[in-house]
């Protein structure tokens, strides 16, 4: 009988792939699990694996390979449309350094390229890494699936195995096993591959995508309903607050103290705090660190003692490959904190065996399976064995500063090459540097457009992670944006659903549709969020005498409209542009369908699918999008309980058509009625509008706000088909963005004199060569115009050379 319960279980069968694509000797064993995918196994004993490991969960894809095969008792050929595999027969994949061939060779169909084995594989693009904490000698990222060979390998070789009941043993293969995708420029192909072997990436819950509160600080109950009172007052959104180490008493003297229970003298109630949280919308995280073992304080420890009949005291280490113990460590540590109503955990836990660390993890999320009413959540660091299937992802303690905000667009984007998306950063940084308004500025906004988005800092009165403690404009700045954040989670928690059912990331870099940006350091931090958004993040501090942020850009191609503005930008450019503090490059492609929520004013925290929902439709092309929803808390979406709704935008010059009816799913997961708000952007007044809600006509309200077009039906049954028509003569406004419009904002902003402004504005657009205009610029020196500003306007000639 199994130590461990039964949602601990994993189907072996599916370790074993199908025999039709297996080809096997005595030493060697080919199988050809996907047309872009190949396991290669060697072993002298002839011994190998068919259990699932910890990396390869299933080996037996549903859609069969295309291939051809040639072989007779000495060689082996098979090829498709995407490689050539040559294999002399029962030879190691190594070739001996006297023999100038290798015994194992794979050629790209069509191509120049050949994987052999041990090749460097130099043209890869990394993926991922640990983490990024704070190190003088840095990091390096390790290998990802992305590269411009259009090939990648990933050992397998000596990874333990899950048998049956879901524990682990040492693998029974003394050989190599190697995973080969080979896909030349099909990465999407290569991806889904990917997550057919090693498990598709889980779906959080959907508060995971508001906004987290994890500062480092000794909270007790009052300071925890002061914090959430004061994102009430600032009228800013809060979805969960997670506890570092300090809400567990910490150790004096080191002293051995209990490393499992709440401070009893901080947390006088830890139920009627949890209780009084949900009631608020907010849910709870915990951080436990289980390398510091069973202390002798903690309640488990002398069942632990009694399990692994110890006769001497001494903190007891959890071994993971312990079964009993492990079990009775959930069932009288872990589910008890469940029980009280803790919604998540973060293990934080820094250790060199990152196998048992990646096992802790797996089975900290397996655990949270035992009732389909609570959907797991892990924050972890990264093990480098499948992070995609435990969300969310941790990066590690990292130093304020615009050195570790520059990364982090780029980390994001990397870890798409390994499958990666779920992670969380520092927003603000973890520690040292120093706190500035500005740089605290761009990391909130780039966290709006990030997977996930968790305020944190170690503890400290001047760590202003607290948007409240700052200048009133900059808390203007980061109450808009954290608003914004909370109205996307409709489409972020729609992309992840995606990413999970289709294994398409999140985050996608620049260099997946133009790899020659990858090293170009004013793109590479570039990227696609999601389906319709494309964020090209500021990560640099502003010129001073400016005021502004001076930012270059790449556009892809098709044509795009600044998301805030509407401005539009034709694509497959670069671009100059400047940006204020309140302002941040993201865009929208043409004919784009984002979502978002309208916030319940009541209750901001609520991320519950939302009564009202605002749906921006930008102009210029016809384009679909599904909207998913689901309870967002529980598994049960797994078993069909979730809805997904098809928004459809027919465009045409002078006339719109919108239709939003429910195609999938289930009733009953959404609010029965919902009030819509459709926000055509860039559109002037219409003409005429007719709204149906089935085969009858609606009321509806409509109104011009700047220069978006909006229709307002209210009480619409989510189960119907919901149709907007609208259109009239030239409706589209075609703001392209011109660069003389933000050079004239700047002039208009600088503090100079008034009548000064009108002879600089006269040379800057005057049709006159640059470096006339530059002498005519220093000739206003004796007029009065500062060196300060004659620099600055110089500069801005440059910029407006490069255009």
């Amino acid at each position: 009988m199994s130590d461990l319960g039964e949602h601990f279980k994993i189907d072996i069968n599916l370790g074993k792939a199908n025999s039709k694509y297996v080809f096997q000797g005595k030493k060697y064993r080919i199988t050809i699990l996907s047309d872009v995918l190949i396991r290669l196994e060697y072993s002298e004993t002839g011994t190998f694996n068919d259990y699932p490991t910890l990396f390869a969960l299933n080996r037996r894809f549903e859609k069969e390979p295309l291939i051809k095969v040639k072989e007779d008792d000495k060689f082996l050929n098979i090829r498709n449309d995407y490689f050539i595999l040559e294999y002399s027969k029962e030879k190691p994949f190594e070739a001996s350094k006297l023999v100038p061939d290798t015994n194992l060779r794979i050629s790209l169909k069509d191509t120049d390229k050949v994987w052999f084995y041990n090749h460097p594989e130099v043209r890869n693009f990394k993926g991922s890494t640990y983490s990024f904490d704070y190190s003088k000698k840095g990091f390096t990222l390790e290998k990802g699936l992305y590269s411009t060979d259009g090939f990648a390998s990933i050992n397998d070789t000596d990874k333990p195995v899950f048998v049956a009941d879901g524990s682990v043993k040492k693998n029974p293969s003394d050989g190599v096993d190697i995973y080969l995708f080979i896909y030349r420029k099909d990465f999407g192909k290569a991806l889904q591959s990917y997550f057919e072997l090693t498990g598709y990436p889980t779906l959080p819950p959907r508060y995971a995508l508001g906004i987290w509160w994890n500062k480092d600080e000794e909270y007790t109950e009052e300071n925890l309903k002061e914090i959430l009172e004061n994102f009430k007052k600032s009228d800013i959104p809060l979805s969960t607050i997670l506890l570092g180490r300090a809400w567990k008493y910490l150790p004096q003297n080191n002293e051995p103290t209990p490393n499992f229970e709440f401070d009893k003298g901080r947390y006088v109630n830890p139920e009627g705090l949890i209780k009084n949280l949900h009631e608020e919308k907010v849910y709870l995280g915990l951080n436990i660190k289980t390398e510091q073992g069973i202390y002798p304080t903690d309640k488990f420890y002398n069942e632990a003692k009694q399990i692994l009949d110890l006769k001497s005291d001494g903190v007891i280490p959890l071994n993971v490959y312990n079964t009993k113990l492990l079990n009775r460590f959930y069932e009288s540590v872990i589910n008890p904190l469940i029980d009280l109503g803790i919604d998540y955990f973060w293990i934080d836990d820094n250790i060199k065996d990152k196998i048992s660390a990646f096992m802790l993890t797996h089975f900290t999320f397996k655990n949270f399976q035992r009732k389909e009413t609570r959907r797991g959540l892990i924050l972890a660091r990264n093990h480098g064995i499948a992070g995609h299937r435990y969300p969310v992802l941790y990066s590690g303690n990292t130093v304020v500063s615009w050195k570790t905000l520059r990364y982090l667009p780029y980390y994001n984007s990397t870890s798409s090459n390994i499958g990666l998306s779920w992670w969380s950063h520092d927003i603000g940084g973890y520690m040292n540097g120093t706190e500035d308004r500005e740089l605290y500025t761009r990391y909130v906004q780039l966290g709006v457009y990030s997977p996930i988005f968790r305020f944190a800092s170690k503890a400290g009165r001047y760590y202003k992670r607290e948007p409240w403690k700052w200048d009133v404009k900059t808390q203007k700045i980061v109450k808009d944006y954290c608003l914004t954040r909370h109205r996307l989670i409709p489409y972020i928690y729609t992309e992840g659903y995606k990413y999970t059912k289709l294994g398409s990331p999140i985050i996608q870099p620049l260099y997946y549709k133009y790899p020659e940006t990858k090293d170009e350091p004013l793109y590479k931090n570039e990227y696609f969020f999601g389906s319709e958004l494309f964020v090209s993040p500021i990560t640099e501090p502003k010129d001073p005498i400016m005021n502004r942020v001076v930012h270059r850009i790449f556009l892809p191609e098709g044509t795009w409209y600044d998301f805030k503005t509407g401005k539009k930008f034709p694509g497959g450019k670069r671009y100059v542009t400047f940006y204020k503090d309140e302002d941040y490059p993201v865009y929208a492609k043409s004919g784009s369908i984002i979502p978002l929520a309208v916030l319940n004013e009541d209750n901001l925290n609520d991320v519950h699918p939302p009564k009202e929902l605002e749906i921006h439709v930008f102009p210029g092309k016809s384009n679909s999008y599904n909207l998913y929803e689901d309870d967002g808390v529980s598994n049960l979406y797994q078993d069909g309980y979730y809805i997904i709704t098809n928004i459809d935008y027919n465009y045409r010059q002078n006339n719109y058509t919108l239709i939003i009816r429910p195609v999938e799913g289930k009733s009953g997961i959404i609010p029965e009625k919902r009030d819509y708000k459709i926000r055509f952007r860039n559109t002037k007044n219409a003409e005429y509008v007719k709204t149906n809600v089935g085969r009858f006509e609606v009321e509806h309200k409509t109104y011009t706000d700047d220069t978006d077009f909006i229709i307002e039906i209210k009480d619409v049954p989510t189960i119907q088909q919901l149709t907007v028509n609208c259109g009239g003569k030239a409706i589209e406004i075609d703001a392209v963005r011109l660069i003389n419009e933000d050079i004239d904002e700047i002039i208009s902003d600088l503090q100079i004199e008034t009548n000064l402004k009108e002879t600089i504005a006269n040379i800057i657009f005057s049709d006159k060569e640059i470096r006339k205009k530059r002498i005519e610029i220093r000739k206003l020196r004796p007029k009065g115009l500062k060196g300060i500003f004659v620099k600055m306007f110089i500069k801005l000639l440059e910029y407006i050379s490069e255009i």
